[in-house]
C-alpha cells in the first residue's frame, strides 16, 4: 500500500522538466438524432462543447493537479489556439510556460464529437502540421529545455509526433540530462525506441510496443522477452507497456518483470490516459518511490482518469481514494482539522440540495448516548458534521485531566461511524464560528440541554434553520465513565 503520508511532501518538492507536442482539445456533446440519408455515418445534434488543453499540455495538468510543479516547454502557432493554451497553462500555479511561437504553423487542435449517451466519440477534425520543427524553431527549443534542466528534478518527454520532439532535440536533452545526473521518462511515438537512447524508462501502449519490436505481447512473459531484447537498442534502465483493460506490465533492466491488472471500471473517455500514466510515474520517481510503487500508483490514475469525461487529469486525493481500501479512508475524508477547507463539501451537498446538519461535544469515550444522539441527528438531516473541541478546548472546559484521548483519536473514532459525514475539529471553547461557516439546516443537540442553552440557536433561527433537542439514554455519561474507570470498578 502507498504510504500518502510520507509521499505528499515528498511530491510537493517535485519539479518535473515536460517536454512536448501541446494541443487544444474540443470536446463536442450531443446526441445521435438520425443516420444522414447521403451517407451511412450518423449525425450528432450538438448540445454543449469543452475546451481542455490535450496532449502534452494534459502531461503537464496531470503533474500539478498531483501537487508537484512543472516547467512546460512546447510550441504553439500565431493563433487564437495558442494563446488559449498558453493562458490555460499560465493560470496554473504549478505550471510554468516555455511556449516557443511558430508564426508559420497552426497550433495543434483536435475536435472531438462525442455521443452524450453513450459516451461515444463519434468524429473527430483534426488541424496540425505534422513535421518536425524548422532549424530555427528547434534550437530556440533546445535552448529553452537546456535552460531549464538545472532547475528540476526530472524530466519527462511526451511525443505526439507533431514536430516538437526532433531527433536532435531528443538526443541534446536526453544527454545534457544525463550529465547533470537527471532521470528522463519518455512516452514515445517512434517505433525506433534507439532513438530515445540513454532514456531511464519508457512507456509506449501495446500497439506502439508491438510495432517496435516487431512482436505480438500478447502475455506479460512475451513481453518481458520482447522488452529485455528492446532496451538493449533503447539502452534504458526499465521498459513500461500499458496494455488498457489487460493492464500494466514493467520490465527493469535488472530484476523480475511486474504485472499489474487493470482496476475495474467503467470506462467513459480513453482520451489522454497515457497522459497521466507518465505523470503520475515521473512524480512518484522523482518523489522517492520504487518500480513497484510508482507502477500501482500510475495504473489507479488511469482508472481514475478513463472513468472521466474528456482530457482528464488525476488529483493526488482521487488516486488516495483508488488505491486506499475504504476503511482506511474513512479518516482520510471524513475529518476536517481546525480552520481547514470546509466549502469542497459544503459546497457539493448544497448544490445537491442536501440538508446538511451539526452537533457537536468533546466525545472523549464514545458511549451508547452519544452513539443514540448522533444517530437520532443523521436521521433529522441529509449530511452530518459533527463539531469536535480540540484537546486545548477539552483541557479549558473540562480540566487537566482531560481528554483522555487525543483529537486525531477522537476524531477517528466519530469519523468510522456511518452516522457521520465529516468530522470538524475546532479550537474554540464553543462552536459558534463553525455554526456561522457552515450554516446547517438543522441544529442538533441531546436533550439534557435546553434550546435557550444550545450554542448557535440564534445563528439558525435567523435563517429559519430547525433546532432538534434528542431525548438522551439515562446513566451514560463521558465524566461518569472516566470516574468510574480511575477507581478501578466495573
Amino acid at each position: 500500500m502507498l504510504d500518502f503520508d510520507t509521499l505528499t511532501p515528498a511530491i510537493s518538492r517535485q519539479t518535473v522538466l515536460c517536454v512536448g507536442d501541446l494541443m487544444l482539445d474540443e470536446f463536442v456533446y450531443g446526441e445521435v438524432s438520425r443516420i444522414s440519408p447521403e451517407a451511412p455515418a450518423p449525425v450528432i445534434a450538438a448540445q454543449r462543447s469543452e475546451i481542455d488543453v490535450g496532449g502534452a499540455g494534459n502531461v503537464a495538468r496531470n503533474i500539478a493537479a498531483l501537487g508537484a510543479s512543472c516547467i512546460f516547454v512546447g510550441l504553439i502557432g500565431d493563433d487564437d489556439a495558442g494563446r488559449t493554451l498558453n493562458a490555460a497553462l499560465d493560470a496554473d500555479a504549478r505550471i510554468t510556460p516555455v511556449l516557443v511561437c511558430d508564426p508559420s504553423r497552426p497550433t495543434t487542435r483536435k475536435v472531438r464529437f462525442v455521443s452524450e449517451h453513450f459516451s461515444t466519440h463519434m468524429l473527430r477534425a483534426d488541424w496540425e502540421t505534422a513535421a518536425p520543427a524548422s532549424a530555427e524553431i528547434e534550437q530556440r527549443l533546445i535552448d529553452a529545455v537546456l535552460a531549464q534542466l538545472p532547475r528540476v528534478d526530472i524530466v519527462l518527454l511526451s511525443d505526439y509526433a507533431k514536430g516538437v520532439l526532433t531527433a536532435r532535440l531528443i538526443r541534446e536533452t536526453i544527454d545534457a540530462a544525463q550529465k547533470l545526473g537527471k532521470r528522463v521518462i519518455v512516452d514515445p511515438k517512434s517505433p525506433n525506441f534507439a532513438l530515445y537512447r540513454g532514456a531511464t524508462l519508457l512507456t509506449p501502449n501495446r500497439k506502439e510496443f508491438c510495432e517496435a519490436t516487431r512482436s505480438r505481447a500478447d502475455t506479460p512473459v512475451e513481453i518481458a522477452r520482447a522488452a529485455r531484447e528492446a532496451m538493449v537498442a533503447a539502452d534504458c534502465a526499465a521498459l513500461l507497456v500499458t496494455q488498457s483493460e489487460r493492464g500494466m506490465t514493467l520490465v527493469p533492466r535488472q530484476g523480475e518483470a511486474i504485472h499489474v491488472p487493470a482496476h475495474p471500471v467503467k470506462v467513459r473517455d480513453v482520451s489522454g490516459a497515457g497522459d497521466t500514466v507518465a505523470a503520475v510515474l515521473a512524480v512518484m520517481l522523482a518523489a522517492g518511490a520504487s518500480w513497484d510503487i510508482a507502477l500501482r500508483a500510475a495504473n489507479a490514475a488511469a482508472a481514475v482518469a478513463v472513468s472521466k469525461k474528456g482530457t482528464a487529469s488525476v488529483s493526488l486525493a482521487e488516486l488516495r481514494r483508488k488505491i486506499l481500501p475504504h476503511a482506511f479512508l474513512a479518516a482520510e475524508e471524513k475529518i476536517v482539522a481546525a480552520g481547514g477547507d470546509l466549502e469542497p463539501h459544503l459546497t457539493e451537498w448544497r448544490t445537491e440540495g442536501l440538508r446538511v446538519g451539526f452537533t457537536n461535544g468533546c466525545f472523549d469515550i464514545l458511549h451508547p448516548g452519544h452513539v443514540k444522539v448522533l444517530t437520532a441527528a443523521r436521521a433529522a438531516c441529509d449530511r452530518l458534521i459533527v463539531g469536535l473541541n480540540s484537546d486545548a478546548s477539552v483541557k479549558r472546559l473540562k480540566g487537566d485531566s482531560r481528554p483522555v484521548q487525543d483529537e486525531r483519536s477522537r476524531a477517528e473514532v466519530l469519523a468510522a461511524l456511518e452516522a457521520v459525514d465529516l468530522v470538524a475539529i475546532f479550537a474554540e471553547d464553543t462552536p459558534l464560528e463553525l455554526i456561522k461557516r457552515i450554516r446547517p439546516s438543522v441544529l442538533v443537540k441531546g436533550g439534557d440541554y435546553t434550546r435557550a442553552q444550545v450554542v448557535g440557536h440564534e445563528v439558525v433561527d435567523s435563517y429559519g434553520g430547525e433546532v432538534l433537542l434528542i431525548d438522551i439514554l439515562p446513566g451514560h455519561s463521558t465524566t461518569s465513565l472516566v470516574a468510574r474507570a480511575r477507581d478501578g470498578q466495573s
